[in-house]
């Protein structure tokens, strides 16, 4: 019986056809009506008379839109008086008509015969049930009535279960989880394949909603999940088969080792589906993704598996060779202009992916003999499609094989090189593929030892008959020429430009764009070497950069101003001359005629403004006032953010390049990347713009603080304009500081509206990575702004903000822990958890530099505060973990460095933890031990002294460990020896046995490699020299030679390398050592180096 009279029945109907009418005027009425007159004014009606409507309308279509506007309609956000925010329109319902609808819901379910109808009605229910889970309240009616559906006798039921417990997987209750399990058992084995999937992917769902602990009570569930593969492909089902991979997947990301014990079935059944070429592309690759994933997320199961590995590469490179069907000769793949026309569904581009991450997460000891078992013989193949194949291989694996390729890459080049040759163009194609790569994949090794076979290989290649292959050439020249030194490129510029400029007339637009961008890279690298063509070059340039263009050369004139302006850069404000401000006007000139939002000169353009500002310096400050309004919006500009209620709204905007969609609730939040990334790349450059004009910055710093960057730091929907955000604020603190000085009333206003917004954020930033960024904004904003300039309130603040900081990262290496005791044995962490530890590394050290700015600039007046914090420095100093070892001792270092004597306050603190760190397995821990203990000789006056003295054995220790003076360690042993020094000169020491003691510690010289180290230990030395200490005079050879390789590696430096050297040339002449005879012994430039010095 229905709860709502005839009439509203009647109106309500009327209100759905009115809002499925074709005709917009119509539809946009039924649209207001429905928002005002049912929604906003009686939402309880509008639920009601949507589920009777369920109930009771005739026609198939009518009961689905029902369905789908009861779902939407239960989303909207509805504020009462009486609640302290918004909630989902079902949920500030009254209880009986919440228990009507349910009740009502539940019917419809139970009674609709069709399965496209029954759908929309099951989603209707999962959106209910999951407002109440999110709300912590329970259907309780609904767990049993889904278990009853999940065992009818009707197929439709059944699958309408499972698919509301996909979707909202946390209505089983913890009581339930047992009770759950046989019923996914006999959901695995249901004699309809769409149950059968259904149970699938809503175990899929409910697996990953539980915690790590509970997931392993349903490890005994694969051998039947698994059995419901061979089925489906012996029925060639591949719609089936792809959805139950998907599943697998789903599962694979979780829990990976769960498939442990039939994983090499697995393996080999995966195998025959990517072989299987019956079977439709997409399942084939996803059957490919499965076995990638479990490479991803358990490498060594992978490894350890006797034919994964093999299997793998070999099914990656038959997919691989699947290219250019019906284009054998490659005429129609050179004959298109749209380079970007491979999709990323195609065979091919899915092998070369999975290699990729084969090579990238098993490693080169497993993934490159079974590749070179097939690469030799691939490229002797008369196949192109199998020669083409090998090369993609190699640009695939070699950035996850880079340690073990790198030592071959003779016998790599002889197999790439002869394919720029070849006699197909997609070869010659991807032979300039794997040198581009390589190129960046071996930065550096490629360029030093290869920069001949490479460059007199792949020029000849930019007079190739096809279009595509020359662009393709002047494409892997970039990535050559970006990592290459101007030495090793200076040989080469005449004939690389030479044929770069002859691109310039080709007939191809795209390969015209590429040669400018080529161009411009060799400009960028080669620096002043690349002045000898700016004469010929910049005419060409302007000339483009003048012409009035079509639209569809828009692209190629942006590329043009980026390679001027890049030009500018490596020649220089004196080479150009009156180019400069040409070349200024010109840019000004195109940004007035930009109209369409589309038009790609205008990001081009903005990055050429940030050029000539580094070029120009202050001289382009007359230019802001054209260029900083567009960027200022730009930098300006807000979130698009939409709320996408049904599924047409959704795939409008998956249409549209530039959004990204965020699940949120049953809802859609559709965000507008593309204004973001925009809103980025403004407030970057304004960074630029403040950093090189400085005070004639300053007019706008005021604005950009208030409107911009402030806010920016706050801008939770891009955390790339938060960190350039962060960026910013101390370059425009900076600028200010530079117009207005330092202690001016408008610098203390605007810093004390800038030091409010940074504290906040450093409690507010959910982003591990971002909440970095804040610290060192906040560090880098107080040393623009000195002494004392915080008061007591803000260095409580931030002691708060450390605190909370400190205790979630507490909390989440408590549960790292949990999660390393259920990795099994041989498993590697996840790439997920090593970046997490990698982010909480990061964020340790940069809050180890806001507080040693903190005492660097306020002393003894930060003490009080920091004292708060005690208890995390007394349990991170003797934690197992290196890091929080390594963060306290850092920090009690700057207790011992700025607060003088005050700091034996703290040394019941202090104490225990140097003595310890002095021996610390650790280098990094056991050099800010020892660093401590000198700073403490040297600035924590005489309370300290006896600590210090008694400290010497274990500091002498520390520079005779086998190993001190290798690389990892040689910052510790130099630190101990500076330390020896700071105790034996200090004035309160009390050593009295120096005599014994110097002829021990010129043992530890020299000091090579820290630059802070070095000068206390040399002009200790010096002093010592000066003195004709005896122990010096006794051993002037090690000294002088000690002297000598500090001067050679510039550890010392201005008055100190002065100092130094005096004081060898004095020893030289007091001893009458052989100094011509200890330099010998060094290399002639060593030699040059230090005669230079000592004369």
């Amino acid at each position: 019986m229905s709860l709502l009279p005839s009439e509203i029945h009647s109106a309500l109907a009327q209100l759905l056809q009115g809002l499925q009418s074709k005709e917009n005027d119509t539809r946009s009425l039924a649209e207001e009506q429905l928002n005002n007159d049912w929604i906003v004014a009686r939402p309880d009606i509008t639920l009601i008379g949507l589920v009777e409507h369920i109930q009771a309308a005739q026609e198939p279509g009518a009961r689905s839109f029902a369905a789908v506007l009861f779902r939407r309609v239960a989303t909207k956000s509805r504020k009462l008086p009486s609640s302290e925010g918004p909630k989902e329109l079902f949920l500030t319902l009254q209880q009986p008509q919440k228990l009507a609808i349910r009740e009502r819901l539940l019917e419809c379910l139970q009674r609709e015969t069709l399965k496209e109808v029954r759908h929309k009605v099951g989603d209707a229910v999962a959106e209910i049930a999951r407002q109440y889970t999110d709300d912590n309240q329970s259907w309780p009616e609904l767990l049993q009535v889904l278990f009853i559906a999940s065992q009818s006798q009707d197929a439709g039921q059944r699958e309408a279960a499972f698919r509301i417990f996909t979707s909202t997987p946390a209505i089983i209750e913890k009581q339930y989880e047992d009770s759950v399990l046989p019923a996914f058992n006999k959901g695995f084995k249901d004699g309809e394949t769409v149950v059968r999937i259904a149970a699938m992917e809503a175990f899929s769902s409910f697996f990953a909603s539980v915690n790590k602990k509970v997931q392993k009570k349903y490890y005994p569930l694969v051998p039947e999940l698994l059995n419901i593969l061979p089925p489906m492909k012996e029925a060639g089902d591949s719609e089936s088969l792809m959805k139950a991979f998907i599943a697998l997947i789903e599962l694979a990301e979780e829990a990976p080792t769960m498939f442990k014990p039939l994983f090499h079935s697995l393996v080999q059944f995966s195998i025959t589906v990517i072989q299987d070429k019956e079977l439709d592309n997409s399942v084939r690759q996803h059957a490919l993704e499965l076995m990638g994933t479990f490479a991803d997320y358990s490498a060594a199961m992978c490894k350890k598996d006797p034919s994964y590995t093999s299997e793998m590469v070999t099914q990656c490179l038959s997919l691989m060779t699947d290219v250019g069907a019906d284009d054998d000769d490659a005429s129609e793949w050179n004959n298109t202009d749209d380079l970007e026309a491979e999709e990323s569904d195609l065979n091919h581009v899915a092998g070369e992916q999975c290699m990729d991450r084969l090579a990238n997460k098993l490693g080169g000891q497993a993934v490159l003999p079974p590749t070179f078992n097939w690469l030799p013989q691939m490229m002797m193949s008369s196949s192109w499609r199998d020669r083409h194949a090998a090369l993609m291989a190699i640009s695939a694996i070699s950035e996850g094989c880079r340690d073990l390729m790198e030592g071959e890459l003779d016998k790599v080049l002889g197999l790439v090189v002869p394919a720029l040759q070849d006699s197909h163009p997609r070869v010659r194609w991807a032979g300039c593929n794997a040198l581009g790569q390589m190129s960046t994949d071996f930065a550096g090794t490629m360029q030093e030892k290869y920069h001949q076979v490479v460059l007199t290989s792949i020029i000849p290649v930019l007079n190739s008959a096809e279009p595509r292959i020359q662009s393709h050439a002047a494409a892997a020249l970039v990535n050559f020429c970006e990592e290459a030194e101007k030495a090793i490129l200076e040989p080469y510029l005449d004939d690389l430009l030479s044929h770069l400029m002859r691109l310039l007339q080709s007939p191809k637009r795209y390969v015209q764009e590429q040669a400018l961008s080529t161009i411009a890279t060799i400009a960028d690298s080669a620096e002043t070497a690349f002045g000898k063509y700016y004469d010929t070059l910049m005419p060409l340039l302007f000339n483009v950069l003048r012409q009035e263009q079509e639209k569809e050369y828009r692209l190629l004139r942006a590329k043009a101003m980026e390679c001027a302006t890049l030009i500018a850069l490596a020649v220089g404000k004196e080479k150009m001359g009156q180019n400069a401000l040409e070349l200024v006007q010109l840019l000004g000139s195109i940004q007035e005629k930009i109209t369409d939002a589309d038009d790609p000169q205008s990001q081009y353009l903005l990055h050429c403004w940030g050029r000539m500002c580094r070029v120009l310096g202050q001289d382009f400050v007359p230019y802001l006032a054209g260029v900083m309004p567009p960027l200022l919006d730009l930098a300006g500009a807000k979130a698009d953010i939409q709320l996408l209620d049904d599924e047409d709204q959704i795939a409008n905007v998956q249409q549209d390049e530039g959004w990204e969609l965020v699940p949120l609730k049953g809802k859609v939040i559709g965000i507008k990347t593309s204004t973001l990334e925009d809103k980025h790349t403004a407030i970057e450059l304004i960074a630029i713009y403040a950093q090189q004009l400085e005070a004639a910055f300053e007019q706008y710093v005021l604005e950009i603080m208030e409107k911009i960057t402030l806010p920016g730091l706050a801008f939770f929907f891009h955390d790339p304009v938060r960190i350039a955000s962060a960026k910013c604020v101390p370059l425009l603190l900076n600028a200010y500081k530079k117009a207005h000085g330092e202690r001016s009333p408008a610098m203390a206003k605007l810093w004390e509206s800038t030091i409010d917004k940074v504290l906040e954020v450093l409690s507010a930033e959910p982003a591990i990575d971002t909440l970095a960024e804040m610290y060192q904004c906040f560090y880098e904003s107080v040393e623009v702004l000195g002494k004392n300039c915080l008061n007591s309130t803000h260095m409580a603040a931030f002691i708060e903000s450390a605190k909370s900081t400190l205790e979630d990262y507490q909390a989440r290496v408590k549960k790292r822990a949990e999660e390393q005791q259920d990795i099994e044995d041989g498993e590697d962490e996840s790439e997920e958890t090593m970046f997490a530890i990698e982010d909480d590394q990061t964020l340790l050290s940069d809050m180890n530099k806001a507080f040693h700015t903190i005492f660097k600039n306020q002393e003894t007046s930060f003490l009080p505060a920091w004292s708060r914090l005690l208890p995390f420095y007394n349990a991170f100093i003797t934690s197992p973990d290196s890091t929080q070892r390594q963060w306290a001792l850092c920090i009690m270092d700057d207790v011992l460095e700025f607060c003088g004597e005050q700091s034996w306050n703290y040394q019941n603190h202090i104490r225990q933890p140097l003595i310890t760190g002095m021996r610390d397995e650790i280098p990094a821990n056991r050099q800010a031990a020892c660093y401590g203990v000198g700073i403490a000789a040297q600035k924590g006056g005489p309370a300290w002294s006896t600590f210090t003295s008694e400290s010497l054995q274990a500091l002498f220790e520390a520079c005779q460990l086998p190993h001190a003076r290798e690389e990892d360690h040689v910052f510790a042993t130099e630190n101990a020896c500076a330390s020896i020094a700071k105790i034996l000169k200090a004035p309160s020491s009390k050593v009295t046995n120096s005599p014994e003691i110097i002829p021990h510690w010129i043992n530890t010289l020299p000091v090579v490699n820290d630059e802070e180290a070095a000068p206390y230990a040399y002009m200790y030395l010096a002093e010592l020299i000066d003195q004709m200490n005896p122990a010096v005079i006794a051993a002037a050879d090690k000294v002088f030679i000690s002297i000598a390789l500090a001067l050679e590696a510039e550890t010392l430096q201005g008055q100190t390398a002065q100092r130094a050297a005096a004081s060898a040339k004095k020893l030289v002449q007091a001893t009458g050592i052989d100094a011509d005879r200890i330099l010998n012994n060094l290399s002639p430039e060593t030699q040059q180096i230090i005669r230079a010095n000592l004369v």
